[in-house]
């Protein structure tokens, strides 16, 4: 069995702060981490490679400093990395990247399982993995909190609304996968990530991987961030006494006013 498991590199959330007259990421001088629900679904392929010996191979998307997001993925245990890194790409959206990422897919080779975290925590648009399944022409599975390989066939839990899903598929299948509330992230041994430094990253560039340039970049890219705003303060809300009767009436008055009902 093949995995291949997409990754990216972004800036931790906790420190990033909005250019005000552009409304765009300030990212000089933002610490950069592996995205969390990545790391959740790099581990999970991990686990079938331990108990099938299946091959994992990371993939990712960025400029060159993102080969230490591929370097860490290697220490726990991936056995290659390529990386995506091209003035081609800047500016892609998620249509754009998932194009990008799939013609990586493809020019990688054989593979049965495409890994994808839910989403990546500095766009929160869980759209890329989906969008990767259309360009592969391959099923797809989403918000899976855990994934169990079995033969040609693999068993998912899928989160839904007030519960779970399983569910079984056959290869290949790309999954997105989503942590749960007490995941806590595996970092390698010093001697692990040592000897990572030998495991073969592969950077590959536009023309590598035949893409078409007008389906890159912000060219390719049918979305566009118009601005980052916060939302607006809430006013302060009225409290109101009275009996059952007394409050209703005050409840449809204020209904009729926002002329919520007539």
């Amino acid at each position: 069995m093949h995995i291949i498991v997409c990754i990216k590199q972004v800036p931790d959330s906790t420190q990033v702060k909005v250019d005000p007259k552009t409304g765009t990421l300030i990212r000089a001088g933002v610490p950069s981490i592996l995205n969390p629900y990545d790391h959740f679904a790099l581990e999970k392929a991990l686990a079938i490679k331990a108990k099938t010996g299946a091959k994992v191979t990371v993939l990712s998307m960025g400029p060159q400093q993102a080969t230490a997001v591929l370097r860490l993925a290697l220490a726990l245990g991936a056995d290659e990395g390529v990386l995506l890194s091209a003035r081609a790409f800047a500016g892609s959206d998620t249509w754009a990247t998932a194009y990008a990422l799939a013609m990586a897919v493809k020019k990688i080779g054989q593979f049965d399982l495409v890994l994808c975290g839910q989403m990546a925590i500095d766009g929160d648009t869980a759209q890329t993995g989906p969008e990767m399944a259309y360009h592969l022409n391959i099923p797809q599975i989403t918000f899976c909190e855990s994934i169990d390989a079995n033969g040609n066939t693999v068993v998912v839990k899928k989160l839904i609304e007030g519960g779970h899903q399983i569910l079984q598929a056959d290869l290949p299948l790309l999954v997105t996968m989503t942590m749960p509330a007490d995941y806590v992230a595996k970092y390698p041994s010093f001697m692990a990530a040592h000897k990572a430094q030998d495991k073969l990253i592969r950077t590959w560039t536009d023309a590598d991987i035949g893409a078409d340039p007008h389906k890159l970049g912000l060219e390719g890219s049918p979305t566009r961030v118009d601005r980052i705003f916060p939302p607006p303060a809430r006013t302060k809300g009225e409290m109101f006494s009275g009996s059952d009767m007394e409050l209703a009436n005050k409840f449809v008055e204020i209904l009729k006013k926002e002329r919520v009902v007539k």
